[in-house]
């Protein structure tokens, strides 16, 4: 799960008076939005996605540590947004200029609590939340190996019920909370789909992984720099929805993106993306100089 946050930061002057105001975009969550944090810190070759192949299809050169085989959906939220990239919080090599956002995202993360993490982000200034649902998780090509013959239903089921509480939960802190406003995707029906019928959005295999080895690409084996070493790699990604046992590919990343962005409201409520971010401001948006990170 992820959980994306736009702040609206005042840009001072130097007499102290604001000149404008510039939103920033700050990321929390597990691989699915890791940008990179993982490469800068010790752990399990699991967590890490900075070996060939990962990154195979990217604009720039190489594996970055995004669990792709290229880009990750935040990276074109920002491109939509017209911000630059959002670097991992970890990078060394990354700007201490924090005024567009920052990726605080690790893979192998647990799940935070939502309402006492919300809750904090709202006192430091923010505002306008985007969360990302829970996909079928009986679906991940590893449960797939599992089940056998099909998804994995009590995984699935898992997630739905996880996916109805936050429901629940965000409809309670937009009463709570003045000014609260969210995007809460459906991640899992809009993958589902997908994963069931990919010849209908483009694809031709919704089952199996692109890169792994054994049943439908199941074991996580991708880049030989786990447990197991040996793997398969397909053709072609964009034919697929999985890039390895766990995470999809930059084609799905980039449609998923657009969903979220400007997608039907079938998908997402109460806002699009584009409507947090474009939207009509009102005072209750802009966040205090003394607030001005999180």
């Amino acid at each position: 799960m992820a959980i994306l946050v736009w702040l609206l930061l005042p840009i001072l002057l130097t007499d102290n008076t604001v000149a404008e105001k510039q939103s920033a975009f700050f990321i929390f969550g597990d691989s699915t939005v890791d940008a990179g944090n993982n490469n800068f810190i010790e752990t399990i070759p699991e967590n890490k996605a900075n070996y060939d192949p990962y990154g195979r299809n990217a604009l720039f050169p190489g594996p970055t540590g995004r669990f792709s085989d290229g880009l990750i959906v935040v990276d074109y939220l920002a491109e939509y947004a017209k911000l630059p990239m959002i670097p991992p919080f970890l990078d060394p090599s990354a700007s201490d200029d924090l005024s567009h956002g920052v990726n605080f995202a690790s893979g192998g993360s647990g799940i935070l609590s939502t309402t006492n993490e919300g809750q904090e982000l709202y006192k430091k200034g923010a505002r306008k939340f985007g969360f990302l649902g829970l996909s079928p998780l009986g679906c991940l090509p590893v449960m797939r190996a599992i089940a056998q013959d099909g998804c994995f239903e009590q995984a699935n089921l898992l997630a739905l019920a996880h996916n109805n509480a936050l429901t629940t939960l965000l409809n309670n802190l937009e009463y709570l909370l003045k000014d609260f406003k969210y995007s809460n995707s459906d991640f899992y029906t809009w993958l589902l789909q997908r994963i069931t019928d990919p010849s209908t959005y483009g694809f031709k295999e919704g089952a199996s992984a692109c890169c792994g080895s054994g049943p439908f690409g199941g074991i996580f084996s991708c880049g030989g720099m786990k447990e197991t070493t040996a793997y398969d790699l397909c053709d072609d990604a964009n034919d697929y929805v999985w890039w390895d046992s766990y995470h999809p590919t930059q084609r799905i990343h980039q449609h998923f993106g657009q969903a979220l962005w400007d997608g039907p409201q079938a998908t997402l409520g109460p806002y699009s993306l584009r409507d947090l971010f474009f939207g009509p401001t009102t005072i209750a948006d802009v966040v205090d100089a003394d607030h001005s990170t999180v």
